[in-house]
């Protein structure tokens, strides 16, 4: 277990989260080498060892024991142990250090075998994900793609501000003018996150249904949680001078609606909304398919009527996860936008019996829809009762019968307790009083620990009760 996860108060969460099934929970392996070195003074215009420019400097430029390469966190201004977080061999906080080795993992070997490829480790469609994936002529003489999903993943290429990053009196806002990519705007690190942890239209950035056939985790995201997972600084007196605090609620709320913009917006573009003569099937919800089948006379049904999915029986329904889970942020915090979203997202799912230029033109109508709600939801302040309004909001029964599959239920389990974490560290409820909803909250986890094992009545028991105890706690 993570330092970092136990002081975050994440750490059951964490524990929970690891025995959802394998798209969920983060596989672990072993310890990438350690880093060293010292930055160099780079720009915009860093020249290689041959003379050529580049952008990306690699992440043993930032691992020097003067910068983000100590063993401990016991720096001044920032801890100065970044590194060794990321680098964490059984901890959630090191899956990106350890992207790159999954390739040649046994899973990984059979993935590329199933699919007709050499290996994983070669393959642009693994590597735009699994590495800090750029052109050679981007790379300086310290980066390497083994390194996995390195520093400039997320925080951008580093030849442009690693100079004002560590210059003294350097600012934050310097950083960002020269490249660096603003992951305290919770919109800047959605649409960073989602490029990977849903996907995007960049080359390796998508996982087809093919893949997933041939062994790849299905793909799942939540921005709070998941930051609470990678975090590797303290939110301290120093970093509020920076950047403004975090607010849980707003990075949950922002993550539901980027989330959404981003399955539309890929779900619209010709390239990838098909395979072959079937829809790309990446889009729809796995459940509604991967049920057990029997031909005996006495069926197990695999369909539930679900309000908000205006499909005929048998119609594969595109994965809504995020879709319910944003009508019920809309519902709670951007009352004025939540009629319309609501119109178009079932707008959505009715224009999939009618062919695929209506789908494509309502994808597009729901995407910009959740557009404005991101940007609704980026520019509110928080505080106060937001928390628990989500938490009602997503227990009562207009949001509670749509959770009839898989992957909307285990979305609604993950908010229920990231956002009950936000209220324990807003103060609003105590450690123990949290403690005490546990039981609901874990019988919630274990009806979705598996797809197969999926059990939505029990589901539905268990989270209202935990909404119920939350509720009488405001």
């Amino acid at each position: 277990m993570s330092k970092r996860a136990e002081r975050s108060g994440f750490a059951a969460p964490l524990r929970r989260l690891r025995n959802l099934a394998p798209g969920i929970a983060v596989a672990t392996l072993a310890l990438a080498a350690l880093f060293t070195g010292l930055p160099q003074a780079q720009s915009a215009n860093a020249q290689s060892d041959t003379g050529s420019a580049y952008s990306y400097t690699g992440v043993a430029t930032c691992a020097g024991s003067t910068c983000h390469g100590r063993s401990e966190g016991n720096g001044e201004v920032v801890r100065q142990d970044e590194i060794a977080t990321w680098q964490e061999s059984s901890a959630v906080s090191g899956a990106h250090s350890r992207a790159y080795a999954v390739l040649g993992s046994p899973r990984g070997r059979q993935i590329a075998q199933s699919l007709g490829w050499d290996n994983a480790t070669s393959r642009s469609e693994c590597l735009g994900c699994h590495s800090t994936f750029v052109p050679a002529s981007d790379r300086g003489p310290r980066f390497q793609t083994t390194d996995g999903v390195g520093c400039e993943s997320c925080h951008g290429p580093a030849a442009g501000w690693i100079a004002s990053h560590y210059k003294v009196g350097g600012t934050h806002t310097a950083n960002i003018a020269n490249g660096l990519t603003a992951l305290d705007q919770p919109q800047a690190r959605a649409r960073v996150c989602l490029d990977c942890h849903y996907g995007s239209a960049d080359q390796g950035q998508f996982v087809t249904h093919a893949m997933m056939a041939a062994g790849h985790p299905r793909i799942s995201f939540e921005l709070d949680l998941f930051s609470a997972f990678q975090q590797h600084h303290d939110v301290d007196a120093d970093y509020l001078m920076r950047k403004r605090a975090p607010d849980n609620v707003q990075l949950w709320a922002v993550g539901q609606a980027e989330a959404v913009a981003r399955a539309t917006d890929l779900f619209a573009r010709p390239e990838l909304a098909t395979q072959g003569v079937f829809p790309q099937f990446t889009f729809y919800d796995c459940h509604s398919c991967h049920r057990q089948i029997t031909d005996g006379a006495q069926r197990r049904l695999t369909f539930e009527t679900n309000p908000q999915r205006p499909i005929p029986f048998g119609q594969p329904p595109f994965n809504d996860e995020n879709i319910i889970m944003l009508d019920a942020v809309a519902q709670a915090l951007a009352p004025a936008r939540a009629d319309s979203f609501r119109s178009a997202s079932r707008n959505f799912h009715d224009a999939m019996n009618e062919g695929r230029p209506q789908a494509q033109a309502a994808a597009m109508a729901l995407r910009t829809e959740a557009a404005r709600l991101s940007d609704a939801l980026a520019s509110r302040s928080y505080g106060g009762n937001d928390a628990f309004q989500v938490i009602a909001t997503i227990g009562d029964r207009a949001t509670s019968t749509r959770f009839t599959d898989y992957a909307g239920s285990a979305q609604a389990v993950m908010a229920v307790d990231t956002l009950l974490n936000a209220l324990v560290t807003q103060g609003r409820i105590t450690i123990g009083a949290a403690a005490s909803i546990r039981t609901d909250i874990n019988r919630a986890y274990q009806a979705v620990r598996t797809p197969e094992s999926y059990r939505p009545a029990e589901f539905r028991s268990a989270l209202g009760n935990a909404v119920g105890a939350i509720g009488r706690l405001q």
